[in-house]
């Protein structure tokens, strides 16, 4: 059988153009490893989408799926479950402790759209909610609205109403113009001035650690600040962890780095190891008890699946086994000296910043900190030389995520220091093109 005919006849492959596409055709994975019908092996140095983060083939959470679809495969969201009880119960030991319940979907999208719907329930007649310009939240009709990167241009002009746009704490790339740390943190600040200027603000929603679009760790000050100014404002502040919960920053989820407790925390991925779909909102006390006399209007077939509800205690019991929040900041320590060593050789390397097993390369062109490609590029489908490297990568056996400009680096948490530096000396070899392309 054509497997790849038949898949580039007859599938799509998202947010791209489908002329060229040339799938490789994966047949299995373990570990930090994945490999193809050839039997080559790739190393998985950014955990697929971000969210293979107990890596491929844990038997403990797989056995848990299998044991689940051989006692009760689906029931509907409005009965009751063991594994849901057991899912709901396992989540809070580990959640920020204002969280207190939940409602389960199937992607990060969804928990998005959730968070969504609930604070305007809530805040009602409030509905606007604040989102940054460098963010992606999902891809359906409300968290795409609420993304600010280049995806959301192609639904424009139907998209969410109520979408204020606030700045991002980017600081190689400050939208203000200012340098940290004598900014005194102007875009958390300008945030309050924002929400005095607009009415009816019902909510901010954040990454914590921005994902997909760089990888971008805020000051110190900065995620306090912001809880902060919505305390005083009475807005919700929603907590966007899909990408930055289960363990990447070596806490169970990145708000802990700082602190602070969300109203609303929505996570996915690596709930379930990624092994089946799942996604999580979780909600603070108060707003589940509004929710007494209030009628909860949202839900959907797939809502709470029993078989996707049985990854998630597995999960967290597997993190525990292994000890794998201390592993991450070990491991991460070391994947962050040998990153910034690359920028001591490599004069095309712009910025290294990230947080645990979360980070990103990005590159330069020129002094002037010029990067390879920027959103107008993935927009009009045009490779960009960081696009050109990472196919290069994925020929040398080693898989990186990539944006316009940077490389997205976010292993399986699992990964070992002599994995890391096969990926990253791999990184290094390609790096020495980037450097023939810097103007001086």
């Amino acid at each position: 059988m054509d497997y790849k005919k038949i898949l580039k006849e007859h599938t799509f492959k998202t947010w791209s153009k489908q002329k060229g596409w040339e799938p490789i055709i994966v047949t299995q994975a373990r570990g930090v490893y994945f490999y193809d019908n050839n039997g080559k092996r790739y190393l998985d140095f950014s955990s697929q989408f971000v969210n293979v983060n107990l890596g491929y083939g844990n038997e403990k959470v797989i056995n848990a799926i299998k044991e689940q679809l051989e006692t009760l495969q689906y029931i509907n969201p409005s009965f009751g479950a063991e594994i849901r009880a057991k899912a709901a119960e396992a989540l809070l030991q580990v959640m920020p402790k204002t969280i207190s319940k939940f409602f389960f979907s199937t992607s990060g999208t969804e928990a998005n759209e959730a968070a969504v719907k609930i604070s305007r329930f809530y805040k009602k007649p409030s509905y606007k909610i604040l989102a940054r310009y460098r963010s992606y939240h999902g891809s359906t009709e409300a968290s795409i609205s609420l993304t600010g990167d280049y995806r959301r241009w192609f639904v424009e002009p139907n998209t969410m109403n109520g979408v204020v746009r606030i700045p991002e704490p980017y600081c190689f790339r400050c939208p203000l113009k200012l340098k940290y740390p004598d900014c005194n943190i102007a875009c958390a600040n300008y945030v309050d001035y924002i929400i005095k200027q607009e009415k009816n603000v019902a909510a901010v929603i954040v990454e914590p650690i921005t994902g997909t679009n760089g990888v971008i760790v805020p000051p110190k000050e900065y995620m306090p600040l912001l809880r902060q100014i919505a305390k005083e404002n009475d807005i919700l502040f929603i907590a966007d962890e899909v990408m930055t919960g289960w363990g990447r920053t070596g806490e169970w989820f990145a708000v802990n780095i700082w602190g602070i407790e969300p109203d609303i925390l929505t996570t996915a991925k690596g709930a379930s190891a990624s092994y089946v779909p799942i996604g999580i909102t979780g909600v603070s006390k108060e707003i589940g008890e509004f929710f007494e006399d209030n009628i909860f209007a949202h839900g959907h077939t797939f809502e709470a699946h029993p078989v996707s509800l049985a990854a998630i205690p597995a999960v967290i019991e597997e993190y525990k086994r292994l000890n794998l929040l201390s592993h991450v900041k070990a491991m991460g320590e070391y994947l962050g000296k040998r990153l910034n060593d690359l920028k001591d050789r490599h004069i095309s390397v712009g910025d290294i910043r990230g947080v645990g097993l979360f980070w990103a390369i990005e590159l330069i062109k020129d002094s002037k900190k010029t990067p390879f490609g920027d959103y107008e590029d993935k927009y009009n489908g045009k490779l960009t030389l960081v696009d050109i490297l990472a196919k290069k990568l994925l020929e040398k056996g080693v898989y990186v995520y990539n944006g316009p400009s940077w490389f997205i680096i976010s292993p399986p948490l699992i990964i070992n220091k002599e994995e890391i530096d096969q990926g990253v000396d791999a990184i290094e070899e390609v790096l020495k093109d980037a450097d023939k392309e810097f103007l001086k």
